[in-house]
């Protein structure tokens, strides 16, 4: 199977940069956020088709009680915010039948996938950071939702090539006022290597 493994920054895949090499898997550090996400893995898909991208990085989470550190599968993603303000409502793009918002996982056929958490993730410009927004995106989300900068992306890439893929986040943080003293950065990027080379280990 032909593997395209993708991280925004090369410090959340450099545990695993040897390994990858080593087992000739291709990697692509896309850059941070949707625009760069989008170009460069169409570009990459466009040199050269996979038969699945892994999408991985970390990430932030709604769920005060979750695990920081720990790894979870993302089987939706969602570019938060893309729509039109009315008054006091929200209007999706879908909504509003200009363009698609919202996208799903592509598993491919066969592949056993490890027992993971599951969780919906929102796709943002901006991380939430203060009390006021993150108690308006609690009312409208449940508790297992992770933030991060690319996730649609990738799923909106694999989606137009018909390319399988799969997203994993390592929990870095909670989605709560900006608190660099709770982040656990160090043992999210570990866990999230450990576990991208037994995954890639099992395939192969």
């Amino acid at each position: 199977m032909d593997i395209l493994v993708v991280a925004a920054s090369r410090d959340e895949i450099a545990p695993s940069l040897g390994f990858l090499e080593e087992h000739n898997t291709r990697f692509l550090i896309s850059g941070v956020g949707m625009l760069q996400t989008a170009f460069s893995l169409g570009a990459a898909l466009q040199e050269k088709r996979a038969d699945l991208i892994i999408q991985v990085g970390i990430g932030g989470i709604l769920d005060p009680a979750a695990t920081l550190g720990e790894v979870y599968q993302i089987t939706h993603e969602e570019i938060f915010d893309f729509g039109a303000q009315d008054h006091i409502d929200f209007l999706s793009m879908e909504s509003l039948g200009l363009a698609r918002g919202s996208f799903s996982q592509r598993i491919p056929s066969g592949l056993e996938l490890p027992s993971l958490r599951l969780a919906r993730g929102i796709t943002v410009n901006t991380v939430h950071g203060n009390q006021q927004s993150i108690r308006a995106l609690a009312s409208r989300y449940p508790v297992a939702l992770v933030e991060s900068m690319e996730g649609a992306a990738a799923f909106f890439a694999a989606e137009q090539t018909q390319t399988a893929v799969l997203q994993y986040r390592a929990i870095s943080n909670y989605i709560e006022p900006r608190n660099r003293q709770g982040w656990a950065i160090g043992p999210a990027v570990a866990n999230l290597n450990r576990f991208l080379q037994q995954f890639l280990s099992g395939i192969g």
